[in-house]
C-alpha cells in the first residue's frame, strides 16, 4: 500500500513538473459568455481550438477573464502576451500584432462572425445593408466593440454604454435605444433566450469579419518565432478534421 501511494505521488510530481516546465503564454479574453465561441469558464470553440494549438506546440496557455476594454489595455501595456478573439481595426495595431503584420493574414483567424441589427418587436427600424431607415434614436453597441466605427461612418447617433449583450437588449426593450448592433452569436443567444419574444433580428448583417488571437508587441519582440508558430498552429488546428467536427456540431463557419 505504501509503495502504491509512493508511486502515485511520484507520478503526480512528474506531471506537475512537466506542466511547470512548459513554455507559458498568458492570454486575456472578454469576461462573458459569447456562445458558441467561449464562456467565462473556458468552454466553447475558441478554447477547444487553443487547446489543440497548445498540444501541437507543447505550450501552456494561462487565461484571464476580464472586461474587454481592460483586456485590450493590458495587451497594450504588455501585461499579457495576447488577447482573443479580436476583430481588425487599424487603431488596434497600437495594442498588439495581428498575424501577417501589415498585410493581415485572415487564413490565421480563429473564426468568422458578424454583427446584426436587433430591434424591439414591432419597431419600424430597417437596415438594407447600406443604410438605416426609420431610425428615431441611437443605435446601441457594447463598450469597446469595433462595430462602433461602422455605425459612426453611417453618421447615426450611437450609444456605447452597455457592457453585455443582455444589458443592451434590455435597454432596447425599454426604449432607451432605437436599435442595437450585436454580434451574431450573441444575437442568436438572445433570440433563443427569455428576451427573444420581445426582439427581432434583421436578416442582413451590418458587417462580417474574421476574429484573431492578437499578440502583444512585447511578445513579438521577445519570442517572435513562437508567435509565428502559434498563428500557424491556429490555422492548422482550425482546418483539422477534429475541429471541423466540433464546428459542424455548433452549426458555425470557421
Amino acid at each position: 500500500m505504501h509503495r502504491s501511494c509512493a508511486l502515485v505521488l511520484l507520478a503526480l510530481s512528474l506531471a506537475s513538473a512537466s506542466a511547470a516546465g512548459k513554455e507559458t503564454v498568458s492570454l486575456c479574453f472578454e469576461q462573458q459568455d459569447v456562445l458558441p465561441w467561449r464562456t467565462e469558464k473556458q468552454g466553447g470553440l475558441n478554447f477547444a481550438l487553443l487547446k489543440m494549438v497548445g498540444q501541437r506546440l507543447d505550450i501552456r496557455f494561462d487565461y484571464q477573464a476580464i472586461p474587454w476594454k481592460r483586456c485590450l489595455a493590458e495587451l497594450k501595456a504588455n501585461a499579457v502576451d495576447g488577447a482573443f478573439a479580436v476583430s481588425y481595426k487599424p487603431d488596434r495595431r497600437e495594442l498588439g500584432e495581428y498575424p501577417g503584420g501589415q498585410q493581415i493574414d485572415a487564413s490565421k483567424r480563429m473564426h468568422i462572425d458578424s454583427y446584426v441589427v436587433v430591434r424591439k418587436k414591432g419597431s419600424k427600424v430597417e437596415w438594407d445593408g447600406k443604410s438605416f431607415r426609420n431610425l428615431d434614436g441611437a443605435i446601441g453597441f457594447q463598450l469597446g466593440y469595433s462595430v462602433g466605427d461602422v455605425l459612426r461612418a453611417q453618421n447615426v447617433e450611437v450609444d456605447e454604454g452597455s457592457q453585455r449583450a443582455d444589458e443592451l437588449a434590455r435597454k432596447l426593450i425599454a426604449g432607451r435605444v432605437a436599435a442595437a448592433a450585436i454580434g451574431g452569436s450573441d444575437a442568436h443567444g438572445l433570440m433563443h433566450g427569455p428576451l427573444g419574444p420581445q426582439l427581432e433580428e434583421l436578416p442582413i448583417p451590418i458587417i462580417e469579419k474574421p476574429y484573431f488571437l492578437i499578440l502583444s508587441h512585447g511578445m513579438l519582440a521577445a519570442r517572435p518565432q513562437l508567435a509565428e508558430r502559434i498563428w500557424r498552429a491556429i490555422e492548422e488546428a482550425r482546418n483539422s478534421a477534429s475541429y471541423k467536427k466540433l464546428e459542424a456540431a455548433e452549426g458555425v463557419r470557421h
